[in-house]
């Protein structure tokens, strides 16, 4: 019999904030994280917008040998997860004699690696790359250090999928958890905040230009978006299956009722309209939900031009007459890439318990596609106990979860 899986715990590292409580404000006053960054603009980026993220200080926590091996975005995934255990009650003791497992989205070092690698070419010599570069530089970096530090022996897994990785994390998760092979897992997303990790991305015209106006440059499903905005941190949360919870007295925050995944099989960067539709079907049929049931979608939408347009139909098409509210948390926090999936469901859960919708800042206008959602441009009080949360990344990836609130 499959067993129900909880969420226990939420640790965020975000432009929003790196409480949950300033998180929780910054959303419900439709706060944006978005700023003009001169050191961009110098470097020779076409946009230097980005989200503010700010680097955290390990040195209470972490020792300076084992900082060597932490690279940017490991040093938020630390902070976050940190303060999702101890979110959850998990506390080293109970960790030590438990099998606790890790699963994180990340899909890019692009600093560490380039910084190795500047050493390795000005002195001609592989030593100069340093001790901690190896693993500093791996895809896995957040995963092999998150899983030392906090001394887990569960499974250790990167989920590389995109913009979706996130995302995916928390749903490998959970089929663990669901099947009986973990009771617990730490789950979620990291992405290094740093120019040199979005600089291809600016080279091929991915971002939003609207420097004169920061915070109203990211614009989902608006008529005028013109791209994206970058965005990084990291966002945790902690995965039990209920059982488990229950036995050692943990606050149960809300449910994932289901997981839904499906592959374009299509261009590797401009996203269709049927792959996102398999991914909302599939895990309301893996849920057992009907599209009535769903109080809020929290959509991928990162303000592109075909992006936006293809989620739109992808969600008109599946949930048909039912006019459910739909925001992209990205109009406040940017595009934060591998984190998103993660940290968009800390996002739902923290309006889910706490009786808002925030708005998508900077609809203003919809367009020919985008008309056919009900797009919620201000911060609406309401209730509801169930949303979906969509994550969609390059090479066609797709990802949907669905939590109930409990």
């Amino acid at each position: 019999m499959e067993r129900r899986v909880v969420i226990t715990g939420m640790g965020i590292w975000s432009c929003l904030g790196k409480t949950l409580e300033e998180v929780r404000n910054s959303l419900y006053t439709g706060k944006s994280g978005i700023v003009f960054s001169q050191e961009r603009k110098d470097a020779g980026f076409r946009s230097a917008l980005c989200a503010h993220v700010e680097h955290p200080d390990l040195k209470p926590f972490v020792s300076r040998n084992f900082r060597q091996f932490m690279p940017e975005e490991a040093q938020y995934a630390y902070m976050a997860t940190r303060a999702a255990l101890e979110n959850a009650k998990l506390d080293q003791d109970y960790i030590n004699t438990h099998e606790v497992g890790l699963i994180y989205g990340n899909d890019s070092v692009a600093e560490a690696t380039m910084n190795a690698l500047d050493k390795f070419r000005e002195f001609k010599d592989t030593a100069a790359c340093g001790s901690g570069a190896i693993f500093q530089s791996m895809n896995s970096t957040v995963t092999m250090n998150l899983a030392c530090l906090f001394k887990l022996r569960g499974i250790n897994l990167t989920a590389s999928a995109a913009c979706a990785s996130g995302s995916q994390s928390i749903g490998l998760g959970a089929l663990l958890i669901r099947n009986g092979l973990q009771d617990c897992v730490v789950c979620g997303g990291a992405q290094e905040a740093n120019m040199y990790s979005v600089a291809a991305f600016d080279g091929i015209q991915s971002f939003s230009v609207r420097e004169d106006e920061p915070a109203r440059a990211s614009r989902p499903f608006d008529r005028d978006r013109d791209g994206l905005v970058p965005g990084g941190g990291a966002a945790t949360v902690i995965l039990e299956s209920y059982e488990h919870a229950v036995k050692r007295g943990a606050p149960i925050l809300a449910e994932i009722v289901s997981w839904g995944f499906s592959s374009n099989g299509d261009h590797i960067s401009t996203p269709n309209v049927a792959g996102p539709a398999r991914s909302l079907e599939l895990c309301l049929k893996n849920g057992g939900v009907s599209p009535a049931e769903i109080g809020y979608i929290n959509a991928h939408a990162t303000s592109t031009r075909i992006g936006d347009s293809r989620e739109a139909q992808a969600i008109a098409q599946v949930f048909a007459d039912n006019k459910v509210p739909v925001t992209s948390t990205k109009s406040q926090t940017g595009h934060e890439m591998w984190m998103a999936g993660a940290s968009e469901i800390i996002y739902s859960i923290l309006m889910m318990k706490n009786g808002f919708i925030a708005g998508n800042i900077n609809f203003e206008n919809p367009d020919e596609d985008t008309a056919c959602i009900n797009i919620l441009p201000e911060t609406r009080e309401t209730h509801f106990d169930m949303f979906l949360s969509n994550s969609f990344g390059f090479g066609g990836t797709n990802s949907t979860l669905i939590v109930k609130n409990l």
